[in-house]
Parts: structure tokens; C-alpha cells; sequence
């Protein structure tokens, strides 16, 4: 059984779609059939019943679908532990990462990583830090640089890289940002603009107005912070994003007793073999631990 096609296969089943299949694999949509087709040959019964657009698995999909999980990740693992013996730091890294991580803390460190190591192949895949921990935990991944999640996930390692301060932020016109010293009571009498409730980053932000007596009137949510920083900018809400966004187009309140904070980091699956080129970047991101502080913005932060 060819595993190329164990490989289409997967895909499929996972995205529940042949294009969304062709585009992870950078193959087209017509090679991707041919795979399953090959596949379902090879094994003498259909792998997914078609109907319409809508793609399902088989009773032979659905009992394939472990088996090819264990024979993929054995697969890589014995890439992994193969590459290792080679003491040559090469091959495919696949890693997710947010977009805010992306844009705000990977840049320097990827810029030296590609520069010692150019036989790397970097596969960068850019998700929520909630959807990259997943993807590693089901091997998708090998990395993800996500922020950290709030609670311990079974076969996941957690290696915090850097303190991500949080602060309330609003327009420079917002009632908030004119008190001097607001109260925290008075988050509630103004609507906000949040993270998604299905975030880290939401479920900290909650936790700790929690603790206060604190409900916020959310207006919007979303799980992108440079979208959450313009709808506070243009005065929809208050809302809580990392102090290191903070400029001239919103303002830190500093609120008396309230304190949050989010680690971002690495993270990887407990029982699979790592890559010498994701031992590499380990350390890359361990070395810009110390290279990078965050300083609380004057005048208010956390």
C-alpha cells in the first residue's frame, strides 16, 4: 500500500474535501483522485461515498482511517530518528503559527534560522494557536509557536519563549481613556471587542475580569488582533491586546488592580521523535528569549 496515497487519503478524510486536499499536499485536485482511486483499488473497496458536494467515509474509510494515522506517523518518526543518526540539520519542518505571532516575533528569528540552515525546507502554516495545537497533537505538525494554552493537553510539551504582557486599550476619544484612573467596574458600562471566546487569549482576559466581578458587554469578537486593535481604534469598544501593539492609534487605561498576561511558545507531541531541524529552531527560539523584553507602554500597560 503506497503512502502517497495513505497520504491523499488522510487529507481528504480530515478536510472533507479533494481540493482542500490538493492544496495541503501542493497537488492538484485531479492528482488527488487518482491517488484515491489507486488506493481504493489497491484495497478493493470504495474509501468515501460522493454525494453532491458533500464528501463522507465508508465503513472501510472509517476503518482504514487509524490504521493510516499509525503507518504516516511511524513513517516520519523513523525519518526523524533517521536524520538524526545523519547529523545534518535538513529536510521539511512543518510548523503553525498565529498571524500575531508571525507578524510581531518570528521574523528575526526565522531570518537567522533560514541563514545558518538553508537546506531546510520550512513549511509554514499560518492558523490559530488553538487549531496549531491541535494539528500537532494529531501529528500535522511538528511545531507550533502559538500562544500558550491555558490548561495541560495530553502528549503535548509546552516550552515557554516569551512574557506577552496584555493591557486594556481604547481610542484615544473613548471615555476610559480620558479618566485618569478608571475603575475596573466601569469596563462593564462601555461595550468591548475581543478574541474570540473559543481563544487562549479570551479565556485569560475572562479569567481575570472574573476574579474581579467583572462581565464584559462584548460587541464583537474575533480572533485576529490587528483587527480587534482597528475596531478599537475606531472607537467600537475597549478591548485587551498585548502592550507591544500599543501606538498612536490607541491608548493604554491603566486599571488599578487588574493584571494579565499571556506566554507564547512552542510546543510539540510528547511521544514523536523531533526533527534535528526542529531541535534547531528550538533553540533558535530559546536564544531570542533573552534578546527580547517587552517594556509596558508609559503611562498605563501591563
Amino acid at each position: 500500500m503506497d503512502t502517497h496515497g495513505l497520504s491523499a487519503f488522510l487529507e481528504v478524510a480530515e478536510s472533507g474535501s479533494f481540493s482542500k486536499a490538493g492544496e495541503r499536499l501542493h497537488l492538484s485536485q485531479p492528482a488527488i483522485s487518482k491517488r484515491i482511486a489507486a488506493l481504493e483499488d489497491s484495497i478493493g473497496a470504495p474509501l468515501f461515498d460522493r454525494v453532491g458536494r458533500q464528501i463522507g467515509l465508508t465503513n472501510a474509510g472509517r476503518t482504514l482511517l487509524p490504521y493510516a494515522r499509525q503507518v504516516l506517523q511511524q513513517i516520519e518518526d523513523g525519518r526523524r530518528a533517521l536524520a538524526q543518526l545523519s547529523g545534518a540539520v535538513s529536510g521539511r519542518l512543518s510548523i503553525g503559527t498565529s498571524h500575531h505571532i508571525g507578524l510581531h516575533r518570528l521574523p528575526p528569528v526565522l531570518r537567522a534560522f533560514t541563514n545558518q540552515y538553508p537546506d531546510v525546507d520550512l513549511d509554514i502554516q499560518f492558523m490559530d494557536s488553538e487549531d496549531a495545537c491541535e494539528a500537532v497533537v494529531h501529528s500535522k505538525l511538528e511545531l507550533g509557536i502559538v500562544t500558550l494554552p491555558t490548561v495541560e493537553i495530553d502528549n503535548l510539551v509546552i516550552q515557554p519563549i516569551w512574557d506577552d504582557p496584555l493591557a486594556v486599550v481604547a481610542a484615544p476619544g473613548h471615555p476610559l481613556a480620558l479618566k485618569t484612573t478608571p475603575r475596573l467596574i466601569e469596563l462593564a458600562e462601555h461595550p468591548a471587542v475581543l478574541p474570540d471566546d473559543r481563544t487562549y487569549t479570551h479565556r485569560i482576559v475572562t479569567a481575570a475580569l472574573r476574579e474581579h466581578g467583572v462581565a464584559p458587554r462584548v460587541r464583537m469578537a474575533t480572533n485576529y488582533l490587528e483587527t480587534l486593535k482597528m475596531l478599537v481604534a475606531i472607537g467600537l469598544g475597549w478591548s485587551v491586546l498585548p502592550a507591544s501593539m500599543i501606538d498612536d492609534t490607541i491608548r493604554a487605561v491603566a486599571i488599578p488592580g487588574l493584571s494579565m498576561q499571556r506566554q507564547l511558545g512552542a510546543v510539540s507531541h510528547r511521544r514523536r521523535t523531533l526533527s534535528r531541524a526542529a531541535d534547531a529552531l528550538l533553540l533558535a527560539l530559546n536564544d531570542a528569549r533573552s534578546l527580547h523584553v517587552t517594556t509596558p507602554p508609559e503611562g498605563g500597560g501591563v
